[in-house]
């Protein structure tokens, strides 16, 4: 969703003689955030007026109004509960609306309930307000609003030329990640892609340099706030060092723009990232792989397809904590490139699966670890609720605790994890001692210090107490002293304490009893004592609440202080969760631990899919090798659809990013060669909301794949070409397959691939099986098929990738075990034989092995002619697809014999 411009000029602006005190207070906030819904706070209730009203009662479902005010006339006007304010706020949100909250700062006599007087210029001043808070997408602390177990970064795109300058700024933890990478084709949307961000921040500039793809919240600054210099000041100052030197990113230039951008929309938005909170980072190329959007999909890494069901995150998260989860979902969207990082994250994981009282007494620690990442950066924000400072004392026990529970790790990543979780044995008692057990959700509501930690909150208490229990003494005193049976002691919120005495009860009184009250059968008195105790009560309860918030207040800047160590931890708990949850599966579905190593090879004995099996009952799934080395560097795989070609192909796409995850995997054995990128082209869709078909989904994909692949890629390629024509669907099929063997960005460096075939390691699933005569010219090329048995006119699918190339694709049988009719299969299985009579399938000649495979047509078409002259040995993939439009438009025409 796109930001749009400031809304049309409000009705009765500040150009309206006969405006309100409170309709003024209203437009000057609402002036300052034109595109804002404003929140007004009146009393008890949150207001909305004029157009945020007619907005907002349509997002809520709730009432629209209107308000009298005054001169100005009736305004319309919508609200809810203060109390209820989160779930409205939350819809809004969801709604692409940024919420601006305009609270009251100070305490409004009398002014209680739905819609209080507000006072006029002559009389007592008006509540003072101001906007505290602007809510966007990218900026939300508060829990409520937020999902435990993923990120919610704000992305700013800073773009210089060729580069792209990026900073991701995680508000709820603290965390900025720079880094640049090359503006190429297709950049942004992987950039995008893994970083999941909630709200982009990018110039308005009207070249659309940085123009961003349709479905996502867009925040748009003046150009020159993108500045890079600019940013680096606004770093140094949000830092507050003198260099960046320390941080690895002196050197950057457009990332510092970027984040120079969004420091300044925080500012903004009202929102507070304190240096001990901030976490600042630099993200180079080649740590981690980029995932593009089609392989997150079609891999089903996070959903399943469709964007329905359990995915392979679903699958590992086993994680006790939101860090944890956080933590898994970073790595599984972007897995390891370095062998030494994979061998440390692996062996972690390997040694919690061989020491099952390791993990069983890590797991017990995590279980009761609260959110403390969080937790602490909204406690250094300021906006900690005592019930937050709660949640980190219960935390930090059992920060000390695992500790003790990892004091005899070996392997690197848990010892390394251990000592980053340091002891606050001093914050823990400080909070214990000062905290109630149940802290209340909210300051307001009091009760969350302990007696005993603050004398001044004490004295206060005992003060109330004291005066509460001569007041409840009172009217026994006062009948025995006045001789008047029918005295009572009463309260009210418009008179205070006052004591009644009754008409027919009525006896000389004592001179200190003042009148206060008439009613028809009864007098009201106060007296000097009672009216001083009616004081110290009302009063102390507002001086209670207030000394509790500066004890709070005491408490978060206590919090604050450590926040750097704290917030440490809080990360190596997340990662111990994370290795601990990757343990848990491996031992529960008895997976192994993969080999990887730099080498260019892929051997997976007896692999699985993971989530195919876990759907099945157990034992049930059959398992399949997989080999792609010096010799076959290409499989290609034919075989009858429904068998499992689409399965197959996932699988090793999985078990390889989950082997450079640092996961375990579900397979025999396995050996494999780090892969920098794995390219997906599965399924057919349309795109509709972009206006392609599916063909041109697939030629999009396909392109992608062919520009950004390279030596150490995978590539998973599953019935390309079945969006268009037979004959156009193989040429393309066979003109891809020849790249993806033949090109020279695709070869392999390494010594012992030097000589042998060509080709990055590639699996290439088609119905075309003409395609399977590859195999003569292409020495790098193997030829696999689904298995099938076929007895007694009946047809079995094995599930068994073997060896050979298949020769039909049993599409009939599909059709039956689908439930078409009898009669229809029959009549197709006597159309098929006519065909299969008229144009049998054959093996081709050598000599046609060599240019171009034979295709079964009976008279020259203008199609065969150009096919004919294509030097796809040269050809890019632009060009051919450019070639491919030609041969769209020459396939209409009639043939000629």
């Amino acid at each position: 969703m796109t930001d749009s411009a400031p809304r049309s000029r409000l009705r009765g602006d500040s150009g309206t003689p006969a405006q309100s005190p409170v309709l003024r207070q209203y437009l000057e906030a609402k002036g300052e955030h034109p595109d804002a819904i404003l929140l007004f706070r009146l009393g008890d209730f949150y207001e909305t007026f004029q157009e945020d009203a007619e907005v907002a009662a349509g997002l809520l479902g709730i009432t629209l109004t209107s308000r009298d005010f005054g001169r100005a006339g009736r305004h319309p006007m919508a609200g809810f509960p203060a109390h209820a304010a989160e779930g409205y706020i939350a819809r809004l949100l969801a709604g692409g609306q940024r919420v601006a909250i305009c609270d009251q700062m100070e305490d409004a006599a009398g002014a209680t309930g739905h819609n209080p007087p507000e006072q006029s210029p002559r009389g007592p001043r008006l509540v003072r307000r101001e906007v505290v808070r602007v809510l966007t997408p990218g900026t939300l602390v508060e829990a409520q609003l937020l999902e435990p177990g993923r990120e919610n970064p704000l992305l700013a795109i800073a773009r210089a030329g060729e580069v792209f300058g990026l900073a991701a700024v995680e508000v709820s933890t603290g965390r900025l990640e720079l880094s640049e990478v090359p503006a190429r084709p297709g950049a942004l949307e992987e950039i995008l892609n893994r970083l999941a961000p909630s709200e982009l921040l990018v110039a308005d500039e009207e070249d659309g340099e940085t123009a961003t793809p349709e479905g996502w919240s867009v925040a748009r600054l003046e150009p020159w706030r993108f500045e890079a210099e600019r940013g680096r000041r606004r770093a140094l100052e949000a830092l507050r060092v003198r260099s960046l030197r320390g941080f690895d990113c002196d050197d950057l230039g457009p990332a510092l723009g970027a984040l120079g951008a969004a420091l300044d929309y925080l500012q903004r938005n009202r929102v507070s990232l304190p240096p001990e909170v901030i976490r600042l980072r630099r993200s180079r190329p080649g740590g981690a792989m980029h995932l593009d959007a089609a392989t997150v999909a079609n891999l089903e890494l996070v959903q399943g397809l469709g964007g329905t069901g359990r995915g392979l995150l679903g699958l590992l998260d086993r994680t006790r904590t939101p860090m944890g989860a956080r933590c898994l979902r970073a790595w599984l969207l972007a897995p390891l490139l370095e062998v030494a990082a994979i061998d440390r994250r692996a062996g972690a994981v390997a040694e919690l699966v061989e020491r099952p009282e390791l993990r069983e007494g890590l797991e017990g620690c995590l279980r009761r670890v609260r959110d403390l990442e969080r937790l602490t950066t909204r406690t250094a924000q300021g906006h900690a609720a005592p019930r937050d400072l709660g949640a980190i004392r219960e935390s930090l026990p059992a920060l000390d605790d695992l500790r003790a529970a990892l004091a005899g790790a070996s392997a690197h990543a848990l010892v390394a994890a251990r000592e980053r979780v340091e002891p606050e044995a001093e914050l823990q008692a400080l909070l214990a001692g000062a905290l109630e057990d149940s802290p209340p959700a909210a300051a307001a509501d009091g009760g969350a210090i302990r007696a005993g930690f603050d004398p001044r909150l004490d004295a206060l208490r005992g003060g109330i107490q004291e005066a509460q229990a001569w007041i409840a003494g009172l009217e026994a005193r006062e009948r025995a002293a006045t001789g008047v049976r029918g005295l009572k002691v009463g309260f009210n919120r418009v008179f205070g304490y006052y004591i009644e005495v009754g008409n027919a009860n009525r006896l000389p009184l004592p001179e200190h009893y003042q009148r206060k009250q008439t009613l028809a059968g009864a007098e009201r008195y106060i007296t000097p004592e009672l009216k001083e105790r009616e004081s110290v009560v009302l009063n102390g309860e507002q001086a209670i609440l207030a000394r509790e918030r500066e004890v709070l207040a005491d408490l978060a800047r206590a919090v604050a202080a450590r926040a750097p160590t704290l917030l440490r931890g809080a990360e190596a708990v997340g990662e111990l969760d994370a290795l601990a949850a990757l343990a848990a599966v491996a031992v529960e579905r008895g997976w192994v631990r993969a080999e990887v190593d730099g080498g260019y090879g892929l051997a997976i004995r007896g692999g699985r899919h993971p989530l195919v099996e876990a759907a099945l009952p157990a034992g049930t799934f059959v398992p399949n090798d997989t080999l792609l080395d010096a010799g076959t560097r290409l499989m290609l795989l034919t075989g009858p659809n429904m068998a499992g070609k689409s399965t197959y192909l996932r699988q090793v796409g999985l078990l390889v990013l989950m082997a450079q995850v640092g996961s375990f995997i579900p397979a025999d054995a396995a050996r494999i060669g780090v892969a920098d990128r794995i390219f997906t082209r599965v399924g057919a869709q349309d795109a509709i909301a972009q206006g392609l078909s599916t063909f041109m989904v697939e030629m999009v994909e396909t392109a992608n794949i062919l520009n950004h692949a390279g030596p150490r890629s995978l590539v998973v390629i599953d019935e390309i070409g079945r969006g268009t024509s037979t004959y156009d669907g193989m040429s393309i099929a066979q003109a891809v397959l020849e790249h993806l063997h033949d090109a020279p960005g695709l070869r392999p460096q390494e010594s012992g691939f030097v000589g042998a075939p060509g080709g990055c390691r590639t699996l290439f699933a088609t119905h075309f099986h003409e395609l399977t005569a590859l195999s003569r010219r292409l020495p790098g090329l193997a030829n696999h098929r689904v298995e099938v048995s076929e007895a007694g006119g009946g047809v079995t699918f094995l599930h068994r990738i073997v060896t050979g190339g298949a020769d039909r694709s049993y599409g009939i049988h599909v059709a039956e075990i689908a439930g078409l009719p009898a009669a229809l299969t029959a009549r197709a299985r006597e159309i098929l034989a006519g065909l299969e009579r008229a144009r049998p399938l054959a093996e081709p000649t050598a000599a046609a092995a060599e240019a171009q495979l034979a295709l079964p047509i009976e008279v020259e078409h203008p199609v065969v002619r150009e096919l004919a002259g294509l030097d796809i040995e040269t050809m890019s993939p632009l060009e051919a697809l450019n070639r491919l439009a030609r041969l769209k438009a020459l396939g209409a025409e009639p043939a000629r014999g």
